[in-house]
């Protein structure tokens, strides 16, 4: 299906059509309120939550989730769809299977010491690159989950206009995780980006938001191997100093532009969820900067900061086809091509909106699981950075 908006986002439609087909299905996740939090950030770029009522372990209690987009539609559309994602992954047990009709070689999920490998419950997914099911772990697939075999996490979790749109943002989020894991294990990462040359006026207007709000941003080129975007932005909140501003957003698209415009969203949605202070992570990540000083910070992730080589929007590889299925059928000869022989998708739209979870084996979860780094990350970051 042929990609029909670009502009603030890569989708089939526009953000407006997209909310006119998911706001009847605010209801059944229980939906309590939508609000713009821009505000509490000086930036004036819209960031979103979305606030909902869950049930864990018969208890109720309240979820967040948050949207970043480069337009005011835009961010409402990602906080919806976000959290249409984590209902969505919810356990379910009428996908649940006992024994594994065809496992996936659960080693190459890059397991931590802590592992316990024997797997009770498994999942159906569909591996597109072999054109086969394949069972997964439930620890890979729902969200939240208790498992044994690792820390459950998001990684994959996509919705979409429909079944293709999901699995190709589930895809390139994979990618994305891989990438930054492989940076992360580095000293330095040469290669900032100069976003003069962008086409894209959104880009432009972004971080003209940034600069007049006393906030440099600094773009740095994480693409790994498979020649797709990945792109980190770092804000360098010169102005106020507050340690807790010292934050960074990643993107990954096949289009450059659409990959640095994730990163640029993602760094301002970084900084509002962080003010805003409901998720545990961001309570966390306050009581720890109230402790430090900015430029220490600044020190200790110093190779963010620093680089020793400029490229520019047209140096780095594009090759979105601008269609789902074409640009599919390249991510998987490109990631075979470098010895990733599976990229699998579980289906778990439950109210009508196509959501995956994405699972591409032997790719890195390093950037959200320090437990987890397989004995081929070294190797592969060093031959990027070095």
């Amino acid at each position: 299906m042929k990609i029909e908006y670009k502009l603030a986002s890569y989708r089939v439609c526009s953000p407006e059509e997209t909310f006119e087909k998911i706001k009847n299905t605010l209801r059944d996740i229980n939906t309590l309120e939508i609000k713009n939090i821009q505000h509490l950030d000086k930036l004036g770029i819209p960031v979103y939550y979305l606030k909902r009522k869950v049930v864990i372990d018969e208890k109720e209690g309240i979820a967040i989730n948050y949207g970043k987009g480069a337009t005011d539609i835009q961010a409402k559309v990602s906080a919806c769809m976000e959290a249409i994602e984590r209902f969505s992954a919810s356990y379910d047990e009428s996908k649940i299977k006992k024994e594994a009709d065809n496992p996936i070689n659960i080693k190459d999920l890059i397991l931590p010491q802590y592992s316990d490998e024997n797997v009770k419950e498994w999942v159906e997914g569909f591996d597109i690159i072999n054109n086969e099911t394949v069972d997964v772990p439930v620890d890979a697939v729902f969200y939240p989950v208790y498992g044994k075999l690792f820390r459950g996490n998001t990684n994959g979790l996509a919705s979409g206009n429909n079944l293709d749109e999901a699995i190709l943002h589930g895809t390139l989020e994979v990618i994305e995780r891989d990438a930054w894991s492989l940076a992360e294990l580095v000293r330095k990462i040469p290669k900032k980006i100069n976003p003069e040359d962008a086409k894209n006026p959104l880009i432009h207007d972004l971080i003209g938001k940034f600069n007049n709000a006393g906030v440099d941003i600094i773009l740095k080129d994480l693409t790994s191997e498979f020649e797709i975007p990945v792109v980190a932005a770092i804000s360098d909140d010169y102005s106020s100093k507050n340690p807790l501003m010292l934050c960074m957003g990643v993107g990954c698209h096949l289009d450059p532009e659409i990959a640095i415009l994730r990163a640029l969203t993602e760094v301002a949605q970084s900084r509002a969820s962080q003010l805003h202070g409901f998720r545990r992570d961001a309570k966390l990540r306050k009581e720890f900067t109230s402790k430090i000083s900015y430029e220490r910070l600044k020190r200790i992730h110093k190779k963010w900061f620093e680089f020793e080589e400029e490229i520019y929007i047209s140096d780095m590889p594009n090759n979105a086809r601008y269609n789902l299925k074409k640009d599919l059928e390249f991510i998987k000869d490109k990631i075979s091509e470098d010895g990733f022989d599976k990229l699998i998708y579980v289906d778990l739209n439950k109210i009508g909106v196509d959501t995956v979870r994405v699972i591409i084996p032997k790719m890195e979860v390093y950037s959200i699981d320090r437990d987890r780094l397989s004995k081929n990350a070294i190797q592969r970051a060093k031959k990027l950075y070095y």
